[in-house]
């Protein structure tokens, strides 16, 4: 299993549409059929007061179905985010493989 994973670092100016933007942006790749879930967590920075940085975790179906998303439909979902907030928000892309899942018991 693979977790597709966003890093976003806004600048503060944008930062309250932007965090209203993600949310329904979320849904638009979840529809895509691709992934199975998504978590949007903030990351916890205390010494950079000009941005705030969040990650979105989408888990993936499967490799194929996620290399099937860049293919189809990442470029046009990614153009949005670009199109709207240009420099002010900097994203880093990460694929992540789940070794093994842990509870607690």
């Amino acid at each position: 299993m693979l977790i597709y994973n966003v890093t976003s670092n806004i600048d503060v100016s944008v930062h309250n549409d932007w965090l209203l933007w993600i949310k329904s942006h979320i849904p638009k790749v979840l529809a895509t059929g691709y992934f199975t879930e998504a978590k949007l967590t903030r990351v916890l920075v205390e010494n950079d007061v000009e941005s705030v940085t969040y990650s979105v975790q989408y888990r993936a179906k499967s490799r194929e179905a996620l290399h099937t998303y860049y293919n189809n439909d990442a470029s046009t979902l990614q153009k949005e985010a670009t199109s709207r907030f240009g420099d002010s928000v900097l994203h880093f892309r990460t694929e992540l493989e789940i070794v093994q899942e842990y509870t607690a018991t």
